[in-house]
């Protein structure tokens, strides 16, 4: 299915923006040059370390490229809560020598000025994370050429994307490492995701948006099933963590592949949102006591995981993946894109008897 997205890219494969240092101009530029769509993450910067960041992209790749928003978030955490899980905190604080962090560090991520910078300055795609901006931003960044997708994890959230005038929906499935993309963070609803296959035939049938499938993909097989199942192009993240030019940390990287972690889970452990990363002793100790509270917990907890990096301790880092981690290539990004293109092809064919992209997508 073309669309004023996927005729941006030759591949139908979009490096997902990984927060928190992963997704470096390196990494997306790699994954432009070699016919995907490689993404900066904006989150956690200031408005002016996201535009040098695009500053440096544009150096390395003639190539789109997308940036990445978190939406500002509503003020509904339980001061108490996050008071009582401060407490608990306190031995890993003593464990590590640290000061926990303010949580009341800022609420938006600076949403207005990065807005700003994009629309004085546009990028080939924006998208945003945790909710869905106002229809007239959606309209400003269309007027200054750009591109818009918003994540959506469930049918109705899809809606609302359609609805707001994005160009395209990040259909989120429940396998996604990192933060899961509600539009609102309901504690009743945890543990009720939807998995990517499943969503994305819902969302289909209920908007008529072209739609990004994400969610534990690392295989070119499973692009093409994800294709076949409705969507123009798939997201992946835990697959391009591994690559060279990716900026996590290299525990970050081993213990993706590391018998000693077996297993993901979603947790509010490191953020007070849920997001999916690998087990360790950290999720295992606070998880089930973490509180609704995002970004409270997210900045009460950045210099514990801070100093866990930095101690080699990869017990107290949040060790963001998604359900195919134990599939994690060692390549350079390029080299990758490359090979899921062939996989993609090889699937397709099997499934279709023609090449990928041969009768359009």
């Amino acid at each position: 299915m073309s669309s004023a997205l996927t005729d941006l890219f030759p591949h139908p494969i979009v490096q997902a923006p990984m927060a928190g240092g992963v997704s470096v101009p390196q990494l997306a530029a790699a994954v432009s040059d070699a016919g995907g769509l490689g993404f900066l993450a904006a989150g956690y910067k200031t408005a002016d370390g996201m535009y040098q960041e695009i500053k440096q992209l544009r150096g390395l790749t003639q190539r789109p490229f997308g940036v990445n928003l978190f939406m500002p978030q509503p003020e509904y955490a339980d001061a108490s809560a996050v008071e009582v899980y401060s407490h608990q905190l306190a031995g890993e604080a003593a464990w590590y020598e640290v000061e926990l962090g303010d949580p009341d560090s800022g609420r938006d991520d600076g949403y207005d000025a990065k807005l700003a910078v994009l629309l004085d300055n546009p990028v080939p795609v924006v998208s945003f994370h945790f909710g869905v901006p106002g229809g007239e931003v959606l309209e400003s960044l269309r007027r200054a050429g750009t591109v818009t997708l918003v994540t959506a994890t469930t049918p109705d959230e899809a809606l609302a994307v359609q609805r707001a005038g994005a160009d395209a929906v990040i259909v989120q499935g429940v396998e996604a490492g990192g933060h899961q993309g509600t539009h609102r963070d309901n504690p009743e609803t945890d543990g009720t995701g939807i998995g990517l296959l499943s969503l994305i035939v819902q969302v289909r049938e209920t908007v008529s948006l072209p739609l990004v499938a994400a969610g534990g993909i690392m295989r070119g097989s499973q692009i093409a099933a994800a294709l076949a199942a409705g969507a123009s192009a798939a997201q992946l993240g835990t697959a391009f963590l591994a690559t060279q030019e990716s900026g996590a940390n290299a525990l970050h990287k081993q213990a993706l592949t590391n018998p000693l972690f077996v297993r993901t889970e979603l947790t509010r452990a490191f953020s007070g949102r849920p997001a999916r990363g690998l087990v360790n002793r950290f999720m295992r100790e606070h998880g089930p006591y973490a509180p609704a509270a995002y970004p409270e917990i997210h900045h009460l907890t950045s210099p514990l995981r801070k100093k866990a990096a930095a101690s080699g301790d990869p017990q107290g880092m949040a060790l963001w993946a998604g359900q195919g981690h134990r599939m994690a290539r060692e390549l350079p990004a390029g080299q990758l894109v490359e090979v899921l293109a062939a996989e993609l092809n090889a699937a397709w064919t099997a499934l279709s008897g023609y090449p990928q992209g041969g009768a359009g997508r």
